[in-house]
């Protein structure tokens, strides 16, 4: 891991009502807070000096900005955190990753793990690894990267970025898995662009969405 800088960046709120908020994280900034105090600076401290109820639902990766949803009450949490378990919410994230992927459109299936060896590291495992699906589509390529819409089924930790990697194409500027492109990107080149879910209060659909600085 490189050392911790946090963005020293306002609060970038994209919806509040009584029940949730949603929030634009940025890259770089822990959804929540690590081991030891050189780590405490996260998300949902922040956000807890302006709302102190807030609740964690899910989480981003540190290094992937986007689209996050917190919870104001206990019922919205329950509510929430249900979604996800039963793979009820659509997530869509943005990436640039290394050449060009063809064909315009497909499905990454392979089972995830941890490394424990290296670990916070993930790797492919058909034996032991939990189910991990992606779905992925082509926004534009040339023959040294593509962007790419991606669609994970399921929420294992570091997913598409060790996909994205199983196919050949990583996500450019990723620290963890294609260390050798980060000197020529400032960031990770993954973003959380959409969240779509159900409203706790009522269980209306509801669509977060915020365009990738990418």
């Amino acid at each position: 891991m490189t050392d911790y800088a946090p963005p020293d960046t306002p609060l970038d709120i994209l919806h509040e009502d009584h029940e949730i908020l949603a929030v634009n994280k940025p890259a770089g900034l822990l959804s929540v807070p690590g081991k030891g105090p050189e780590l405490a600076d996260c998300l949902i401290t922040r956000l807890q000096a302006v709302y102190p109820q807030v609740l964690l639902v899910h989480r981003l990766d540190r290094d992937t900005s986007g689209v996050m949803i917190f919870a104001l009450t206990p019922h919205a949490q329950r509510h929430l955190g249900l979604q996800f378990e039963k793979r009820q919410t659509k997530k869509t994230y943005v990436a640039r990753v290394a050449g060009r992927v063809t064909p315009k459109t497909g499905t990454i299936d392979l089972p995830l793990i941890v490394d424990w060896p290296n670990r916070p590291l993930q790797k492919v495992d058909h034996e032991t690894g939990k189910p991990a699906v992606t779905d992925w589509r082509v926004l534009k390529a040339n023959d040294t990267e593509s962007r790419v819409q991606l669609f994970p089924q399921t929420g294992r930790s570091h997913q598409l970025r060790v996909h994205m990697l199983s196919l050949g194409h990583p996500i450019l500027g990723d620290p963890l898995y294609a260390p050798d492109t980060a000197a020529h990107h400032p960031r990770m080149m993954l973003h959380a662009e959409e969240l779509r879910l159900r409203h706790p209060d009522g269980g209306v659909g509801t669509r977060f969405r915020i365009k990738a600085p990418f």
